[in-house]
């Protein structure tokens, strides 16, 4: 049978389904309708219902939701089941940033690695992550079995990254540099602009400003 095609709307809410889920679940809660989550995600439950029956529903009518596991499922659909190794190319103030956070060891996140080019920044440690030269790379990736490449580098080099990173096992690129990536079919791409976030909040918050100075 032909696998469904999920919208990218669809994938977009299921890392806040899985969020709220886990504080549910940490709070003890052992059920929950689809009226209930609608209220705490602020999503309708109409949309809530049709999100999971992408998957298979998961709920049972007038029972709602058991929350560890729609949370245990949702990891999984999220790939959140296995572990995933990961570098950062860039030892920046973001590179470094992202390696001192720890929470994505909780989603099975491990940072294995850390790479530059500036001399001064090699040989420096984020947590206990040495940060190795830019030759490393490749051999690094293939000792570590590294499936995903943090990019917080500048848009200059960030192509050509890419372009040594299509030839390693790396099937995942998360990338802050200002470009977006054309790579390989087979990796994927999520391009982050953290610039487009800021103006987005920025016209909100225009378009609010406006429609209470008429009010």
């Amino acid at each position: 049978m032909e696998e469904k095609e999920i919208s990218q709307a669809v994938i977009g809410r299921l890392p806040r389904y899985f969020r709220y889920l886990g504080e549910l679940k940490d709070s003890g809660i052992e059920r929950i309708s689809s009226q209930d989550l609608s209220g705490l995600m602020k999503v309708t439950a109409s949309q809530i219902r049709q999100d999971f029956n992408n998957f298979g529903g998961f709920g049972q009518q007038g029972y709602g939701y058991n929350v560890e596991y729609l949370y245990s499922e949702i990891g999984k659909i999220l790939g959140l089941d296995r572990l995933h190794y990961y570098i950062i190319i860039g030892a920046g103030n973001l590179g470094r940033a992202l390696g001192n956070y720890t929470n994505f060891e909780r989603r099975g996140f491990l940072l294995k690695g850390m790479f530059d080019q500036d001399p001064e920044k090699i040989g420096q440690k984020v947590r206990e992550i040495q940060v190795r030269p830019m030759e490393e790379l490749e051999d690094f990736i293939d000792a570590n079995n590294i499936d995903i490449a943090v990019l917080t580098i500048p848009k200059a080099g960030a192509v050509e990254i890419a372009e040594r990173l299509a030839g390693t096992q790396v099937r995942a690129i998360w990338n802050f540099a200002h470009v977006d990536l054309n790579v390989p079919e087979g990796i994927q791409v999520e391009n982050v602009h953290l610039s487009d976030s800021l103006m987005k909040l920025s016209y909100n918050l225009n378009r609010y400003m406006q429609e209470h100075q008429k009010a």
